[in-house]
């Protein structure tokens, strides 16, 4: 009988236990923090290598920032195991490539912070061959790189973050945009290219961009802004606000057009302040008043137009010469005629002479008979 109640205690035990363990929360990844009513995990700071393989399924804001990941790989996040990740924060993490497929298996995720990573690779393919339902991504100081610029331009172009409503890509000394890099979403709102270094904006289309609410163009080297860029800017119905202060802007015949634009637009965020950086003559004063006769514009500065005008004024001249010269022609017809037949007789008799020396050299008897007659 005690054998019997050993095991019956045993059993006991072990029912409880395992219900205790049942009921237990998910586990915790060591290095990280997890608060559970907040569904957030926290890795912050603990020089990690690589993404915590036993993340809890809960969780749906993750912060991994400040270590030392070096790269994200294809499974990154294992298929099906953070089926509710909303908001991941990868910001700080020395990360310089970013593979195929290494976003791929999170079906929730609306917004991915990249910030303050020295990116040298970010693969197209990054979100998978689907797409991502993204909505935000942030990516101020990890463009760097122009090849990852351009990998960024042709993920956007392939349709892959159609649902994306923000795009951050501030702090990255860009000079030039890709052509065509905004075409593929319909859905942004905000576009952040602040804290740059952009001289123009020709090649850059926001064609197509029906929902874009706020442009923040601050703090770069804008110069000035052509017709084509205010016209789409016009085109555009839910542009309400557009950043331009802190640029160089250059006053001469060819900033005319911003500035009847800046008077009659009220999409431009603090435009009073707006300034001249050159020529020194201007330097400071303000662009909304400017006035024709503070640039003496005498002839139109647009170079297209110019290239235009001297095209035809040079036509005009090549058009003029040439009818000079038929008329002269024409006046001369009878001299150039005889002047012609001159020629002609010349050319006849010097043309007989040589017939005539080639049928003596090339008879034997003519050619005797010539030496005969010089003797």
């Amino acid at each position: 009988m005690p054998g019997r109640g050993a095991l019956c205690l045993g059993l006991l035990l072990h029912v409880l236990l395992g219900c205790g363990r049942a009921q237990q929360p998910e586990g915790c990844p060591d290095p990280c923090q997890c608060l559970e009513a907040a569904k957030t995990v926290k890795c912050v700071n603990r020089n990690l290598t690589a993404v915590p393989p036993d993340l809890p399924s809960y969780v749906r804001n993750l912060f991994i920032t400040g270590n030392r990941l070096a790269r994200l790989p294809a499974g990154a996040f294992p298929a099906q195991r953070l089926p509710d990740l909303s908001a991941l924060n990868l910001s700080g993490n020395h990360l310089r490539a970013v593979e195929a497929g290494a976003l791929a298996a999170l079906p929730a995720l609306r917004q991915l912070d990249l910030s303050g990573n020295p990116l040298v690779s970010l693969s197209p393919q990054a979100f998978g061959e689907g797409g991502s339902p993204l909505e935000e991504l942030a990516l101020r100081g990890a463009l760097r790189d122009q090849g990852v610029l351009f990998s960024l331009a042709a993920m956007l172009q392939s349709g892959a973050l159609r649902n994306l409503s923000r795009l951050e890509l501030a702090d990255n000394g860009l000079l030039l945009l890709p052509a065509g890099m905004f075409t593929a979403l319909p859905a942004l709102r905000q576009l952040d290219l602040s804290n740059n270094s952009l001289v123009g904006l020709r090649n850059v289309s926001f064609q197509g961009l029906g929902q874009l609410q706020s442009l923040n163009l601050s703090n770069n080297s804008l110069g000035v802004l052509r017709n084509g860029t205010l016209a789409q800017f016009r085109s555009l119905p839910a542009l309400r606000h557009i950043g331009l202060g802190r640029n160089a802007w250059v006053c001469d015949c060819a900033i005319e057009d911003l500035v009847a634009w800046l008077k009659e637009s009220d999409q431009v965020e603090g435009k009073e302040s707006l300034t001249c950086a050159v020529p020194d003559k201007m330097l400071g004063k303000a662009l909304l008043k400017i006035n024709s006769s503070d640039l003496n514009c005498s002839v139109p500065v647009d170079l297209p137009s110019q290239l235009q005008t001297s095209y035809v004024f040079l036509g005009i001249v090549l058009a003029l010469i040439g009818a000079i010269f038929l008329l002269v022609l024409y006046l001369n017809r009878k001299g150039i005629k005889k002047w012609m037949h001159n020629i002609r007789d010349a050319c006849r008799d010097h043309m007989e002479g040589y017939h005539y020396r080639y049928e003596i050299n090339a008879d034997p008897r003519l050619t005797n008979l010539s030496s005969n007659s010089d003797v």
